[in-house]
């Protein structure tokens, strides 16, 4: 007899049949969140709290990348961004909970310092489309470092969907932060990279390795 390796559900791999609901909970939570923040800032501060963006070089505005994603500029900003936010974030969450929450820490860490070293001074960065086109790049870097059926299908889709908005990432309307959707999109590249990317066998390891996850 040969020992098969255990298929029990592990921290990241929940029952098949609970990850679309797990992802579906996560996707509610965040753009529910990102509302409930909008409608208090509007009814009960006045907008006052957009001051927690980002503006670039300031040293006390470094600890508003953790924000700044999940402010907006009115109503109008937020409408805009929840339909390709909560598509993006059910698809990159069917990845798995705790690679959706370290890819969400990545693309908001990792793009919004670069947005604060980077973007252009006297402008405050704010809104969730740093999260949208990081879960797009993510989808797509996922697809290109695992190649299994499921992750490139599901990249493809991302990009039929969404794929236009890359040329978010230059310069055009000078009220669009074009930064955080380029330094967004390379951090959401980076998480599909730390996450996603497989490592070289070990040595007396060769021929075997553990089983792709499954979407």
């Amino acid at each position: 007899m040969r020992a098969s390796p255990s298929r029990r559900p592990g921290p990241d791999r929940p029952r098949r049949g609970s990850q679309p609901v797990l992802a579906a909970v996560l996707t509610l939570l965040l753009v529910g969140g990102v509302w409930a923040q909008e409608i208090l800032d509007q009814f009960a501060f006045g907008g006052a709290l957009d001051g927690y963006g980002i503006l670039p070089r300031d040293p006390g505005s470094v600890t508003n990348v953790l924000t700044a994603p999940f402010l907006h500029g009115g109503f109008g900003h937020l409408i805009a961004n929840t339909v390709p936010l909560a598509v993006l974030a059910f698809m990159s969450a069917l990845r798995g909970a705790w690679r959706f929450l370290g890819a969400t820490l990545v693309i908001v860490v990792v793009g919004g310092f670069l947005v604060w070293l980077l973007g252009r001074g006297g402008s405050l960065h704010l809104g969730a489309s740093a999260l949208v086109f990081g879960y797009l790049a993510y989808l797509i870097g996922v697809g290109w470092w695992e190649r299994t059926p499921g992750a490139v299908v599901i990249a493809l889709v991302a990009v039929f969907l969404y794929g236009g908005a890359i040329w978010g990432v230059l310069p055009s309307n000078p009220l669009i932060s074009w930064e955080a959707h380029l330094f967004g999109f390379l951090a959401g590249l980076l998480a599909a990279a730390l996450l996603h990317r497989r490592r070289p066998a070990r040595a007396g390891q060769v021929g075997s390795s553990l089983p792709p996850s499954r979407w």
